[in-house]
């Protein structure tokens, strides 16, 4: 048998706030049972409050690595697309987050860290360097990740162009790339308001594509990013009349 022998985080002499701004970060099991409890709770908000129904859940049992990529018009994307998974997989889904925005002040940083687990991802300077850390957690069985490739939250509600990033990041690799859309969510809480209102909220969520056979150059990358852009729209469809 195995002996077992403990060792210590290496983060032990640091303080709160750059330990949660590492990443990736070292295992705290108070940080899991918080983000835990968190979770339920939003869980259960999100069925009262905004009704919230998922569509193609089948899709998302899998025990591969595997990208989520969905429209993003309201802080409640990233929570409704961690609410569609298992809570067993919930500490291994990693969002991509705005470095710019979220890890700047401590509040905000608190709830990107524990609650919502998030990857902190240059969007302007970096990117490359975000991208690797991004191929990197694919390439451990077992992680979702999280990425909405519009870059920011829609202030209309609508599709905007996708970033080639995303088409970078899965060219060459056999991931499953699961297109998702998030209806209602900007209505619920839209970009400026304070606090969200109780509007219903649907996530579909499309089969997977794989990109392995792309070869990972420039204009095939953009063509994945107008791909997967098409895809969401696809999915959006049935609910644009509603």
């Amino acid at each position: 048998m195995k002996k077992w022998q403990y060792e210590p985080a290496h983060d032990l002499d640091q303080t709160l706030i750059e330990r949660l701004r590492n990443f990736p970060r070292e295992p705290d099991m108070l940080v899991y049972g918080l983000r835990s409890l968190v979770a339920l709770v939003i869980r259960a908000l999100l069925r009262g409050y905004c009704r919230f129904e998922i569509v193609g859940e089948e899709h998302l049992r899998s025990n591969r690595s595997f990208v989520l990529v969905a429209n993003h018009s309201s802080h409640l994307d990233a929570v409704c697309l961690l609410s569609a998974l298992p809570l067993r997989r919930l500490h291994r889904a990693f969002p991509a987050a705005a470095a710019d925005y979220f890890f700047k002040s401590v509040p905000r940083t608190w709830i990107a860290t524990v609650v919502v687990n998030a990857l902190p991802f240059a969007r302007q300077t970096n990117v490359r360097q975000s991208l690797a850390i991004c191929g990197e957690l694919l390439a451990n069985a077992g992680n979702v990740l999280i990425i909405f490739p519009e870059g920011t939250r829609s202030t209309t509600g609508d599709l905007q162009e996708f970033k080639s990033g995303i088409g970078a990041l899965v060219a060459g690799r056999d991931i499953p790339v699961l297109p998702c859309y998030l209806d209602g969510a900007f209505r619920a809480w839209p970009k400026g308001r304070r606090l969200p209102r109780p509007r219903k909220i649907r996530l579909i969520i499309g089969a997977a594509r794989n990109y392995s056979e792309v070869p990972p150059e420039k204009n095939a990358s953009a063509a994945i990013a107008a791909q997967l852009r098409d895809a969401v729209q696809e999915l959006a469809a049935p609910y644009a009349s509603r």
